[in-house]
């Protein structure tokens, strides 16, 4: 039941966290320097580098989930799972970009800083639609 809308959201979850968070600016330093997800895997801090790491874990398990529609509690679990890594990789970026002195370092904040919030709203819909499937299928089996 790959074309189930569940599907979908997990699909553009999966985008939002592998495609395109490679190509988008986290955040731009004084001299007008872009820092993507690219030059984080570069860095040598480990609160950097562990950034591109919860990004791709996130759409590597996004894609994993829209595989495992037999098991509809087992989607959800990896779901709940994924908005888990979603919500600590917002957290990680909140506290680099406020930790990180004024002008000096960081001019602009990047709109990949807002992605994973993206990401776990289509993650929170694809888990109630996951939800409205399961409800449906125990449904039909009480009027068996």
């Amino acid at each position: 039941m790959i074309q189930r809308i569940q599907s979908l959201y997990l699909l553009v979850a999966s985008v939002i966290s592998g495609g395109i968070i490679n190509s988008v600016i986290l955040w731009g330093d004084s001299q007008e320097v872009p820092f993507t997800i690219l030059d984080a895997l570069r860095s040598e801090t480990m609160l950097i580098l562990v950034i591109p790491l919860l990004f791709f874990s996130s759409a590597l398990l996004s894609l994993l989930t829209i595989f495992m529609f037999k098991s509809r509690s087992r989607q959800l679990g990896m779901g709940r799972i994924n908005i888990l890594i979603n919500f600590i990789l917002l957290g990680v970026l909140v506290y680099h970009s406020l930790n990180i002195s004024g002008e000096a370092l960081v001019s602009e904040k990047g709109i990949g800083l807002f992605f994973p919030v993206i990401a776990v709203v289509c993650l929170v819909l694809a888990n109630n639609a996951i939800k409205k499937d399961e409800e449906l299928v125990k449904s039909v089996d009480r009027l068996r």
